[in-house]
């Protein structure tokens, strides 16, 4: 699934692109909720450049584990303050998704049309991989990851409160998912396929309309 190939001339494009929507979500979503924070720091853009962590791009070739450098947020400037966390942790994964779905949708329309080729077949096929795993990832109810501030949104105060008290321990847990073998694959495979099953459906449905 990583390390260096032939195939990195597709895979790369694809990974940043998944990073920088990621990435760039996040930021244009604090900023619609009251927090400028993203827009001083140089986050509101979709030049890859300052969203990519070049050691957490390097790892996530070389070990399949890395990251993007996280978008600063002050939820203290949001209108809402438990609306504008949920929105803004769900922009991420929900772009990827969103793009994973265009990616999914072209590959499936031009080859149905006999209008692709191999570079725009691996190409479509990468990008439709990779924001499904960002997506996916992303999502899992442990600290630092999004889905540990969407889950906390969603709680009541007192739960999100003892829910909280794992923070200083999210990032140890996640190493040892990583490195846990085939520890990672069991919890996020089943949601991967679930999103895999509704962006196929989706795209099924349309294109049986349309052509």
């Amino acid at each position: 699934m990583f390390g260096f190939d032939i195939d990195m001339v597709y895979r790369i494009p694809a990974l940043i692109a998944a990073m920088t929507i990621h990435e760039y979500s996040h930021a244009r979503a604090a900023v619609a909720m009251g927090d400028p924070t993203p827009r001083f720091m140089g986050r509101l853009t979709l030049n890859p450049i300052p969203h990519i962590d070049p050691i957490g791009l390097l790892l996530l070739f070389v070990a399949g584990f890395g990251w993007a450098k996280p978008v600063q947020i002050n939820p203290r400037n949001f209108r809402d303050g438990r609306k504008g966390t949920f929105i803004v942790s769900l922009a991420g994964a929900g772009s990827n998704i969103a793009l994973g779905f265009l990616a999914w949708f072209f590959l499936m329309l031009l080859s149905q049309l006999n209008l692709i080729g191999e570079v725009w077949q691996k190409t479509l096929w990468q990008l439709y991989r990779y924001n499904l795993m960002f997506a996916v990832f992303n999502l899992i109810p442990i600290p630092p990851l999004d889905g540990s501030k969407v889950l906390m949104s969603l709680l009541p105060g007192h739960l999100a409160y003892q829910y909280q008290k794992i923070e200083p321990y999210g990032n140890y847990i996640l190493i040892a998912l990583v490195l846990i073998p085939g520890l990672l694959s069991v919890i996020v495979t089943p949601f991967f396929r679930v999103v895999e099953l509704l962006i196929r459906g989706t795209t099924s449905l349309i294109l049986g309309i349309v052509l």
